[in-house]
């Protein structure tokens, strides 16, 4: 008879720390991410590149120290020769600085081998460029499976997963489309769907909107602000003061140095705007109802 109350009670208990869960989830959701978004994942150290030597010696960074949390994203603004894609490009991996500590992940990688980096930049790092860097003899859904090449996914496997993050972006019916039949903002979404293959937890974008109109370059930025909802930490490179709207944190570089550092508000997307609820609260809405259902029926 004991046990049968105990059992009893431990089912009521079951359900009450439930409920109150499916009531509080966006609450425990929200603390969760901001204790991930505190993670250090880049931190740079006196970084500095040099160019050239004696006279014409030139320093495209110089002395550059900064630090980026999870989930940020990122402008990096500035005049031309200031050192912006410098940094994006020794962030990702695809150059090396002549003096200085980077720390990804806190490991220091910047006296790694040319083959290790490569192994991380695979692994960790997605890259989405102004002239989309396509290639043109193969189909779009074997460019989004390329970066899985690398990794040594199977053929049949890598289709498979480019095809996934094609339709994530609206872009499953012309998995078999070449290059050039895609608009220029169709484009930049494969590239986009490119970078995002891996699952990786940094995307890195030199002027991904450069090459488009004002209409395609909106679409281009609320799909980055849906990478960067799931988690995603970006850092983008722009001339365009119109798309600071969209980011967490505005840098501005001169003379191969951080000349400011701002941290904002993100503003709210267009679907925010609106009222639409989003997944997360639709997912809430649903599991109180459901409760209200069981309660009705004494479930």
């Amino acid at each position: 008879m004991l046990c049968v109350k105990s059992c009893g009670n431990s089912e009521k208990v079951q359900k009450f720390v439930l409920k109150i869960f499916a009531k509080n989830r966006k609450k425990i959701y929200n603390r969760i991410t901001m204790a991930k978004n505190e993670k250090e994942i880049v931190k740079l150290r006196n970084l500095k590149k040099r160019f050239g030597v004696g006279d014409a010696e030139n320093y495209a960074l110089n002395g550059v120290d900064l630090s980026i949390k999870q989930g940020e994203f990122i402008i990096i603004m500035g005049p031309s020769g200031c050192g912006k894609t410098t940094l994006l490009n020794t962030i990702g991996l695809l150059d090396r600085a002549t003096e200085g500590d980077y720390i990804l992940d806190g490991r220091n990688v910047a006296r790694m081998s040319r083959r290790k980096q490569a192994q991380i930049r695979s692994e960790k790092i997605g890259f989405i460029f102004q002239n989309f860097n396509l290639i043109p003899r193969l189909t779009v859904i074997e460019n989004v499976a390329l970066p899985l090449v690398y990794k040594g996914v199977g053929k049949v496997k890598r289709l498979e997963k480019a095809s996934e993050v094609l339709r994530q972006f609206h872009l499953g019916e012309r998995e078999f489309y070449m290059p050039w039949q895609l608009s220029g903002g169709q484009t930049q979404r494969v590239a986009i769907a490119r970078a995002l293959v891996n699952k990786p937890s940094i995307i890195l974008a030199d002027e991904p909107t450069g090459n488009l109109d004002s209409k395609s370059s909106h679409i281009i930025m609320e799909e980055l602000a849906e990478v960067h909802k799931k988690g995603n930490t970006i850092i983008m490179v722009t001339h365009n003061p119109e798309l600071m709207a969209y980011a967490t944190r505005i840098i501005t570089m001169f003379d191969g140095k951080i000349d400011t550092d701002t941290k904002k508000k993100i503003s709210k997307t267009a679907s925010e705007k609106s009222g639409e609820p989003n997944t997360l609260d639709k997912l809430e809405q649903v599991e109180e109802k459901i409760d209200e259902l069981k309660e009705e029926l004494g479930v």
